[in-house]
């Protein structure tokens, strides 16, 4: 799959650049959107002016402002940030019909087809982040690969308002170099799992076969071991609608206690919370598995119209359906959640279903 061109455009601060573009009182300040720092609330994005103080998405806006508490905060107005999202997904698609977007402020883009009309993916993308500039007075990071795992990593290395292109050649060595919290997909709790097991980079990963990972990271260790090699033959796909977010663990040593599986799921949920943000919404749906010893499985589910985002409201409704799922009286191999029924910021806020204040 080396001979694809893919891109990757990730917006810049979205949310807050929005609101410095529209309000020039925010210009050059430290500006976080989200909720009240008075009150319950996290911070949605924030600017960079405000990262320098260490402020970043997820965290309690309480947090925020005793970091920086000269941060303005402002409500996000996520029908704006809708309008123009469909107004940057017009413009891209005015370079390919495949796109598959991921949030708010971020899509891939399959380009293959187009390079022998544009000259280079390159030209392609440095031709989008000036068209998006120009008609939204907003800037946008590019990454350029030869497959999304990489193109995604591209666009982080060039922000802000960046292009950065990694080639087939340079792959392999690249993805070596990396961390393991820098591959897409490993949160928090897998991050810590790998480094129990003395992961650390992707050159270490490289090291371990496929027959290993595999107990031990089920379905996602064919992800993780390609990755590691700088392969990804995920295709772009146009029209994807995301359906739900999730992670799972599978344990070395099989645990006998709730207490235990409860740890478990907490640190499960801060990284369930994380993919939430990235998508750019809210969850209705919470659905717990366990696998036990002898791998039969239980799953157990619960709904609520206002929704799920962040961790503590998910970890709320954990426990009892713990209890009712733990069937059999033994030890449990594996723990999953998932946050289903996902509903765009924009659509929750028209729906009246979103408290942010």
């Amino acid at each position: 799959m080396s001979d694809r061109s893919i891109i990757h455009i990730d917006m810049d601060a979205f949310y807050a650049s929005v609101e410095q573009r529209d309000f020039p009182e925010y210009r050059n300040k430290p500006l976080v959107v989200g909720g009240d720092p008075d009150h319950r609330g996290v911070v949605a994005t924030c600017s960079y002016e405000a990262r320098k103080f260490g402020i970043h998405s997820a965290m309690a806006c309480a947090t925020a402002k005793r970091k920086c508490p000269q941060a303005i905060f402002v409500r996000p107005r996520f029908q704006i940030y809708r309008e123009i999202s469909l107004q940057i997904q017009d413009i891209l698609r005015k370079y390919t019909n495949i796109i598959e977007p991921l949030a708010l402020d971020e899509a891939f883009l399959d380009v293959t087809e187009e390079i022998a009309r544009a000259g280079s993916s390159m030209l392609i993308a440095k031709d989008i982040r000036q068209r998006i500039k120009r008609e939204t007075r907003l800037t946008a990071s590019a990454g350029v690969s030869y497959n999304k795992f990489l193109a995604k990593i591209a666009s982080d290395r060039g922000k802000p308002d960046g292009l950065f292109y990694i080639s087939s050649k340079e792959g392999l060595a690249f993805v070596k170099k990396l961390t393991i919290c820098e591959f897409f997909g490993v949160g928090p709790a897998t991050e810590e799992k790998m480094q129990g097991l003395g992961i650390y980079t992707g050159a270490d990963l490289a090291t371990w076969e496929l027959e290993a990972l595999q107990p031990i990271f089920g379905k996602s260790a064919q992800y993780y071991y390609n990755a590691s090699r700088g392969i990804d033959t995920r295709a772009v796909e146009a029209g994807r609608l995301r359906k739900s977010v999730g992670t799972e663990d599978t344990f070395e040593v099989d645990l006998h206690f709730q207490d235990e599986m409860l740890k478990v799921f907490e640190t499960q949920c801060i990284e369930l919370e994380q993919q939430l943000k990235k998508f750019g919404g809210l969850g209705k749906t919470v659905t717990i598995k366990v696998k036990f010893s002898d791998f039969t499985q239980v799953t157990r589910s619960y709904s609520t119209k206002t929704g799920f985002r962040d961790a503590k409201s998910i970890i709320a409704v954990i426990p009892p359906l713990l209890e009712n799922a733990v069937v059999k009286n033994l030890p449990v191999r594996l723990l999953g959640v998932s946050i289903s029924n996902l509903v765009l910021d924009s659509e929750a806020i028209e729906d009246d279903q979103m408290p942010l204040w």
